[in-house]
């Protein structure tokens, strides 16, 4: 297997985080409460966490647990990640989202359309780690759809399609697209992608944009990461080099993996020095 060595590497960094995720909760469990922390944090103060100081260590682990297991580690399981973000996004940050009653449902979307418009993502309050996601989603798919593009005009194509069956026309569109792309009969048969390219496009800069301003540091190292991605997780505020550092280590491996993602935001970094 090609990935083997990426996926056994991803796989000890999860196991080594749930195994501090669990020595965290732990210490939060047999923790006797001050000013800062109460005790049976778990208990009585579920849904709010980051509110409280000392569980900081464990809600940054949580994230480096939950996020490449959801979104990065899963590969071609991009419908379920973007499912994974937009419930984050909606009803995870919902204040009548009743955390302790775990007779709610949970992750409950599937299917949710990954070409609507990115609002969610881009606004005052966003959460880094999932805009960066969707951006990675977006860029998946804008990918996809030029080479659908390119596989319909092909001229080389044109020549040998009238002799080959339609069954193996179809799966050679669907082997060149994400399941996202392969879901969506109207844009695998349609022979312009323009428009879809298009809109694709300025979703990918919105997000690209919003990224920047939450975190001016996450693109700079995307492109070149240095010792970012070794380096150790710490408490972070917004802004910072700590969080670029945290979410960075979480999506790399993603981002490398995806044909064309990382020249895509270099060039839009570069069109940034050039104005």
């Amino acid at each position: 297997m090609v990935d083997r060595d990426n996926h056994k590497k991803a796989c000890k960094d999860i196991k080594k985080a749930q195994q501090d995720l669990d020595e965290e909760e732990q210490k939060l469990r047999a923790f006797p409460g001050d000013f800062m922390t109460p005790a049976n944090v778990f208990d009585n103060s579920a849904g709010h966490f980051w509110g409280i100081l000392g569980t900081r260590p464990y809600m940054i682990i949580w994230g480096s647990v939950t996020m490449p297991r959801h979104c990065f580690c899963d590969f071609g399981k991009d419908q379920e990640c973007y499912d994974f973000v937009k419930w984050w996004a909606t009803t995870g940050t919902s204040d009548d989202f009743d955390w302790g009653n775990t007779d709610l449902p949970y992750l409950e979307i599937r299917n949710a359309d990954a070409f609507e418009a990115c609002d969610l993502y881009t606004g005052s309050y966003l959460d880094l780690s999932h805009t960066v996601a969707v951006t990675l989603i977006k860029t998946r798919m804008l990918h996809d759809l030029r080479s659908l593009q390119d596989f319909t005009t092909s001229t080389a194509l044109a020549e040998i399609a009238p002799q080959l069956p339609q069954e193996i026309l179809d799966n050679i569109r669907g082997q060149s697209v994400s399941t996202i792309i392969a879901s969506k009969v109207e844009i695998m048969y349609n022979n312009d992608q323009g428009p879809a390219i298009e809109d694709l496009e300025v979703q990918v800069k919105e997000l690209y944009e919003a990224v920047k301003r939450e975190n001016k540091y996450l693109w700079p190292a995307l492109l070149l990461p240095g010792n970012n991605l070794t380096a150790r997780r710490a408490s972070y505020t917004k802004g910072t080099k700590e969080q670029m550092q945290l979410v960075l280590q979480c999506s790399y491996d993603s981002w490398v993996e995806t044909p064309g993602a990382i020249d895509l935001i270099r060039e839009q970094v570069e069109n940034d020095a050039g104005n």
